[in-house]
């Protein structure tokens, strides 16, 4: 019988091997290079000279020295790498390519000599960098990273609300409110060096990190918010600088001024009696102007944003220094009474908290409006060192972004918590608590040599700090928005070398819009949440690329470990929920609602994300876990290898049957399990390996449509039979191999252009007996119900043969789907004797009863038909022995016909007959008639019934594969839709619990 076995696969081609392995002379004439003799006008052939006798012997040493000395230069300066097929190994065009660059063209001649691939870039003024050569003129580390992390986090708070915090809070709670968020923010700044320096960067800094880490949702929503918390930040800032401008010049005010009374103050005689602030028509009408000149500034670009800088950062450094000489030279004539200079009298007396209500203006009060604890000072103090971002939000217009983010973020972060942990400590003990509390402008009381210099350096400061998030803000919308995830963002698209101006006006009109709500206290809150959830991603990214360590993660920075950044994910979640639980939910709901909207409106991108890895080293683990031991039947699934075109009759444009994938569907419950479609390209792999790219393309284009959970996999091979031995031998992995193949019935076997698919069929069925597969085939394919087309009548299964309980736990499955689900089920079991049939039924309801499988139970001999013959009426049935005996004389004489065709055609050739012509008659007759009786049944008992399974019978030995192409016609006839099943040598169901 013809079974499809590849004609090398023999045990001549094996010794063949095994004799061609000797040990041959080598020619040294077929050697690459050419042979010179150096010195000679001979022609130059490939033998070394001829050794003379011993006379000339170190004449001839000397020469031969000098022969293989000049083969050995010819072969060093011949750059031709003839076995690599390439000029060089490596060039700097590959290398872009690799990195997903498009090479760009030098302006100008470059001498090689300049360049030193070792070297670093500061180390070598002629380095250019491999993936970005335009990088040439961007910042460096001072100004592009270091200045705006410094401006950022040296801000509003730092000047007009932290003397306040330490009044209220004491000294030690306020060390630990510093040394808590300035560890939030290091731990996180590490986490941030890990990541930014485990390759080249884009723009849009703690997005791109998180977003190539947590994948595209995750990144787009924390990445949003981010953005809203720059924006709402850059308000934050604003507001500041208003209030201390117009506290500094209360006559700038237009609108009149805000006057709280402090008759509850401890001290009256310590401060004044009534304190006036400025209103908050001002602040918005000021703010809103100045949020205008300041994205007016951010339009000019980098480079004015570069040259403005240090205008607003010299003198916030100058009035630091001028607070410290103040706070050495205090008191002095003009300082209020409760300056008391540096004291340790007033340290120890600031050293304990003290928690009170205050009013809208901060003042201590009992009836107040602010009931303040440590929560929420935390919350209030957790934006002065939020600014940590700021460097790598412009991460576009770094020159190394993995040389200047780790140094210029962590330097910055180092400087600015030695700062706040000293300044707490000074100013605790150079103020006593009542003037900590009441003088909002402290900062600017003690400076020397005059107030103004402090307010002037904290207007500049805080304008600055603002600068710098409507910078950042913008690149990092227009950073989102190029990625396309969201198409409702692509208005704010521009390249990374051009400005966003959408993008800035945007932002502008956001941070107006805070700034008109004039109040900080209010602000604070949310700006913190939107922080902290970012620095809750970038760690929570680290510390699943630490734990995943794939080859891909290298990070430059090596001072990092996963635990650093578990530690600083739950300090970012506890601090978020020690500030406001309220808040908290607010803002997680909103990154969920952001989450929910890109997953069903943003388009899919493959980013190579940390969740991509971590499904793949679960599956591993898990494929490791089940071993290559059997499954058991309760942990059993069907994965079916679904085989496309096994035929040949699709055309090449179709991938597969359209309605195999709904099929393939009915097979998984709930739609839960994996399917493999599997097609095969005739012919030569190097030259077909184009044409099975293509197929296989197609076809995963095919099953994302069908929505079905499956791979495609198209393979090459000589012929379809050694092709398919190869794919069920080979396809999957350990215990996730197919364990069933599906395939359409062919119906059209009988057609002579298509006289190859009997062949085929039967050493396909054979080939899965070997390899241990179960058969499902369907027949009535285009008939097959879609998704939502419902099926009402039964589903009837003809259990003829054990097989495992692979019939009945499909008709479970065909059941679960949506189109099945009001389709009751029947089993059929053929018996031989009626004495039989009772027991048989108590039986099989009693196994089916353990199985929690609902069904009828019917018990069919093979005599019904003779009972049904003698009880039919001539006139309506069309099923009787005059019917019968016709359809089995066609069949024969088919059969009978098809091997004289076979024997004149052996004779012709001068061949002896082979097993295609040789058969027993009278087994072929006994098979024919219980086909044809067991068709009968069905057509009697099923004729309306939704879908029918019956058992596949096995190719019988040494029966033709068009005689078993007849029995199985005979069978399936008149039945629309059936599905004929052949279980392999294993249990899929179990009674057991």
């Amino acid at each position: 019988m013809e079974n499809g076995a590849h004609p090398a696969a023999n045990g001549n081609g094996d010794s063949t091997a095994e004799e061609g392995i000797e040990m041959t002379a080598v020619d040294i004439s077929l050697s690459p290079f050419p042979l010179p003799r150096p010195h000679s006008a001979e022609p130059l052939t490939a033998q070394p000279p001829a050794i003379k006798p011993s006379a000339n012997k170190t004449h001839q040493q000397r020469e031969n020295s000098e022969y293989d000395d000049d083969l050995f230069e010819r072969a060093e300066r011949d750059t031709k790498l003839e076995l690599f097929q390439t000029d060089a190994l490596v060039d700097v065009r590959g290398l872009k390519s690799m990195g997903g660059q498009q090479p760009a063209t030098p302006s100008s001649p470059r001498n090689t000599e300049d360049y030193e691939m070792d070297a670093q870039p500061s180390e070598n003024p002629g380095y250019i960098s491999l993936f970005f050569e335009s990088q040439i003129g961007k910042m460096g580390t001072l100004m592009g990273v270091f200045v705006p992390c410094l401006q950022s986090i040296l801000g509003i708070i730092f000047y007009i609300r932290f003397t306040w915090i330490i009044g209220i809070a004491g000294l030690w709670h306020s060390l630990l409110l510093v040394i808590l968020c300035c560890l939030c923010t290091f731990l996180t700044g590490i986490s941030l060096s890990a990541i930014a320096t485990n390759g080249a960067m884009k723009g849009g800094g703690p997005y791109y990190l998180i977003g190539r880490a947590l994948g595209p949702e995750v990144g787009v929503s924390i990445g949003l918010c981010f953005f809203l918390g720059n924006a709402v930040a850059g308000s934050l800032y604003i507001l500041g600088a208003v209030e201390t401008f117009l506290n500094a010049i209360p006559g700038a005010g237009i609108f009149r001024r805000t006057v709280t009374d402090l008759y509850v103050a401890p001290s009256p005689s310590a401060v004044s009696e009534v304190l006036k602030s400025p209103n908050i028509h001002d602040l918005q009408v000021y703010g809103v102007i100045l949020t205008v000149v300041l994205c007016l500034i951010v339009f000019g670009g980098v480079k004015i944003i570069n040259r403005v800088s240090p205008a607003f950062l010299v003198p916030a450094v100058l009035s630091v220094f001028f607070i410290y000489i103040g706070i050495f030279a205090s008191p002095r004539k003009n300082d209020p009474v409760g300056v008391t200079g540096l004291r340790l009298s007033t340290l120890r007396k600031n050293l304990d908290p003290a928690y009170q209500r205050t009013n809208n203006a901060g003042i201590p009060a009992l009836d107040g409006s602010i009931n303040w604890t440590f929560e929420s000072l935390l919350g209030l103090f957790f934006p002065a060192v939020t600014g940590i971002m700021a460097g790598s939000n412009r991460s576009a217009s770094l020159k190394d972004t993995q040389r200047s983010i780790p140094k210029g973020t962590l330097l910055a972060i180092v400087t600015t918590t030695v700062l706040y942990l000293v300044s707490a400590v000074i100013f605790a003990a150079v103020a006593t608590r009542e003037e900590l509390l009441t003088d909002r402008l402290l900062t600017a009381t003690v400076a020397w040599p005059v107030p103004w210099v402090v307010q002037v350096g904290v207007i500049l400061s805080t304008l600055g700090a603002a600068l710098q998030n409507l910078t950042g803000a913008p690149r990092l919308l227009a950073a989102i928005a190029n990625d396309d995830i969201l198409p409702v963002l692509k208005y704010f698209k521009a390249p990374d070398s051009a400005e966003p101006h959408l993008a800035t006006l945007f932002t502008m009109l956001l941070c107006a819009s805070c700034v008109i709500l004039g109040n900080l206290d209010l602000i604070t809150p949310v700006i913190t949440m939107f922080f902290l959830l970012c620095y809750g991603g970038v760690n929570l990214s680290c510390l699943l690329l630490d734990l995943l360590d794939a080859p891909s993660w290298r990070p430059r920075f090596k001072f990092h470990h996963w635990s650093f950044s578990l530690v600083g994910a739950l300090l970012c979640i506890s601090i978020m929920f020690l500030i406001s639980w309220a808040f908290t939910i607010v803002s997680l709901a909103l990154v969920s609602l952001i989450y929910w909207y890109v997953s069903i409106k943003g388009k899919g991108g493959d980013w190579g994300d940390g969740f991509k890895s971590a499904y793949f080293q679960l599956a591993l683990r898990s494929l490791r876990s089940l071993g290559d031991t059997p499954v058991h039947a309760k942990n059993w699934y069907p994965i079916p290898l679904i085989f496309c075109k096994p035929w040949g009759i699709l055309p090449n444009d179709v991938p597969c049957h359209p309605k195999l994938a709904d099929f393939a569907n009915c097979m998984k419950k709930k739609g839960r399990g994996m399917s493999i479609f599997a097609s095969i390209v005739e012919g030569d792999y190097k030259e077909k390996i184009e044409e099975s790219q293509k197929a296989s393309r197609l076809l995963s284009t095919y099953i994302d449509y069908k929505k079905c959970e499956g791979v495609a996999e198209v393979i090459v091979a000589s012929n379809m039979a050694y092709g398919f031995q190869l794919m069920v031998q080979t396809m999957g992995l350990g215990n996730l191999k197919p364990n069933i193949v599906c395939m359409r019935y062919p119906e059209i076997w009988r057609e002579e252009r298509y006289s190859y698919v009997a062949k085929r069929f039967v050493s396909i069925i054979d080939d899965c007996s070997t390899a241990n597969k179960a058969v499902v085939i369907v027949k009535g394919l285009d008939e097959w119900p879609g998704e939502f087309q419902k099926q009402y009548g039964t589903i009837d299964l003809y259990w003829i043969v054990r097989d495992g309980g692979l019939m009945l736990l499909l008709s479970q499955l065909l059941r679960a789907k949506d189109s099945y689900e009001n389709c009751k089920i029947q089993v059929f079991c053929i018996a031989d004797e009626d004495a039989e049939a009772d027991e048989l039924k108590t039986d099989v309801k009693k196994f089916l009863y353990d199985l929690r499988m609902g069904a009828e139970v019917i018990i069919v001999t093979m005599k019904s038909w003779d009972v049904h013959r003698e009880n039919r009426q001539a006139s309506s049935e069309m099923t009787g022995r005059e019917d019968a005996m016709e359809t089995f004389s066609k069949a024969r004489k088919r059969i009978m016909q098809h091997a004289a065709e076979i024997r004149k055609t052996a004779s012709s050739s001068n061949q002896s007959e082979t097993e295609e012509s040789m058969f027993d008659d009278q087994q072929v007759n006994k098979f024919l008639l219980t086909c044809l009786k067991l068709n009968s049944i069905i057509l009697r008992y099923s004729g309306a019934a939704a879908v029918v399974l019956v058992s596949l019978p096995p190719p019988p030995p040494r029966h033709p594969s068009f005689c078993y192409l007849e029995y199985i016609d005979l069978l399936v006839e008149s039945i629309p839709r059936l599905l004929m099943v052949r279980g392999y040598r294993r249990d899929v169901v179990t009674i057991f619990t």
